[in-house]
């Protein structure tokens, strides 16, 4: 009588043995899981960061068509393709985001942008006005300056490019765009105090170095501004400030600009060269 008892109880044993390796079995490969997402998203990071932005949008490429409808790999197909320079890819791209179920408001400030840089700036007027006006963030309100120059609302711009110098702590490229809004409007004294403002928060936005340079020269005062500069920039700059004084009919301080922006480079600076003779020839003429 003990044998099948005994049977019984191994078999049962057996099941056990079996109910725990399968256990066992299911939590290594949540286990695993969990490992291959955080090995993803670090991927993820790494390619919208620091890999070339071709090989970015190959990527995401290939993940979102083996992963269809994973929004996070939309998004970064996205971003890739701003960053790979391919602003109409990337306008068809957000917008396929922003039409997702879980797409967010800062997914259509993306799309806008992503218009802006296709020089759609009605359609990308059009999804930042359907933003509700109490989401704020620094790249709503830098678009929104950006779409109000376009359309020559000067106090708008004004009123939106000093929203967004105070939702970031990294202002420069901000007061850059709005001193290029000023320059634009002849308003050349703003636009220095801009540049000069700009170069404060980064002393190396050789952008903004320049566009001071011009600023300056547009009220005829052809010294260069007192900011760091190496070499190579200080020949660039007085090659700016040059091409300022020709244009202004100041020929003589113009031809001395540019003898001294080919002195100061480091090496051969063909664009001043070709201006020198441009020059002479034209007054020769």
């Amino acid at each position: 009588m003990r044998h099948p008892i005994l049977l019984s109880v191994a078999l049962l044993g057996s099941f056990a043995l079996a109910a725990c390796d399968k256990s066992g079995d299911a939590q290594v490969e949540r286990a695993l899981q969990d490992v291959n997402v955080v090995d993803e998203t670090n991927l993820n990071d790494v390619m919208l960061t620091v890999a070339d932005p071709n090989e970015a949008v190959n990527y995401f490429s290939r993940a979102s068509t083996n992963d269809p409808g994973r929004i996070d790999l939309m998004r970064g197909l996205a971003k890739s393709l701003v960053r790979a320079r391919r602003p109409a890819d990337a306008v068809t791209a957000w917008s396929a985001v922003v039409d997702h179920d879980d797409s967010t408001l800062n997914d259509k400030i993306d799309l806008a942008d992503a218009l802006i840089r296709t020089n759609d700036w009605d359609k990308a007027e059009a999804v930042l006005d359907t933003i509700p006006p109490t989401y704020e963030t620094f790249k709503r309100y830098r678009l929104e300056a950006m779409v109000a120059d376009s359309n020559e609302e000067w106090a708008n711009a004004d009123s939106f490019y000093e929203t967004a110098v105070g939702l970031t702590t990294s202002p420069a490229g901000v007061y850059n765009n709005w001193g290029f809004s000023k320059l634009t409007r002849g308003d050349y004294a703003a636009a220095e105090r801009m540049f000069t403002a700009a170069l404060r928060n980064d002393s190396d936005l050789f952008t903004a170095k320049n566009n001071l340079v011009l600023a300056r020269g547009a009220q005829r005062n052809y010294d260069l501004p007192v900011v760091p500069m190496d070499q190579v920039e200080r020949a660039q700059l007085l090659h700016t400030l040059a091409l300022t004084a020709i244009k202004q009919n100041d020929l003589t301080i113009g031809r001395g600009l540019l003898k001294e922006a080919i002195d100061t480079h480091p090496q051969h600076f063909e664009a001043a060269v070709r201006a020198m003779r441009a020059l002479e020839d034209n007054v020769t003429n």
